[in-house]
């Protein structure tokens, strides 16, 4: 049975996620701009569910068309909560736009950890409005030590 619980994160971050399984919590991405990128209502161990709500500011017409990228954005956002680690980073994409998007659709992604081996993973997600398959893609992220800009470059290790 699934339960609500809150996200500890900042007062004015604060968010309801509806969490399954082991009362699994938001690691990553913690200050995303969900307005965004989208809210997470479902999180499990190598699962995430992500749900966009698009606005007029992310129209690229006055037909509503929806600019691609916040598509593409709450994709990654539902990707790096499946894998759940506050290191992740994306490394690659494989991805179709199904179907267009316009303002005022909902469109949820499903995200699903397929490969998971030492620090790489593939996440499969999935995005539909309705019952209509608007997004498909392939993400390779991995997981990393410690915070991309805290880890020591090449350059900096031969000096």
């Amino acid at each position: 049975m699934a339960e609500k619980v809150e996200n500890e994160t900042s007062q004015e971050d604060k968010e309801q996620y509806l969490i399954m399984d082991d009362e699994v919590e938001l690691n990553t991405h913690q200050r995303i701009n969900k307005e965004l990128c989208g809210n997470v209502v479902e999180l499990s161990e190598g699962y995430a569910k992500v749900e966009l709500l698009t606005t007029r500011e992310m129209a690229v017409d006055q037909m509503g068309l929806v600019h691609g990228g916040f598509t593409f954005g709450a994709a990654d956002f539902a990707a790096m909560a499946a894998v759940n680690d506050p290191n992740v980073v994306l490394v690659s994409s494989e991805c179709r736009f199904l179907s267009p998007v316009k303002v005022g659709d909902t469109v949820t992604f499903e995200a699903r950890e397929r490969y998971h081996e030492s620090r790489k993973r593939r996440i499969h997600v999935v995005g539909k409005f309705k019952d209509i398959k608007v997004f498909e893609g392939n993400f390779l992220a991995v997981v990393l030590d410690r915070h991309v800009f805290k880890l020591k470059l090449i350059k900096d290790e031969e000096k």
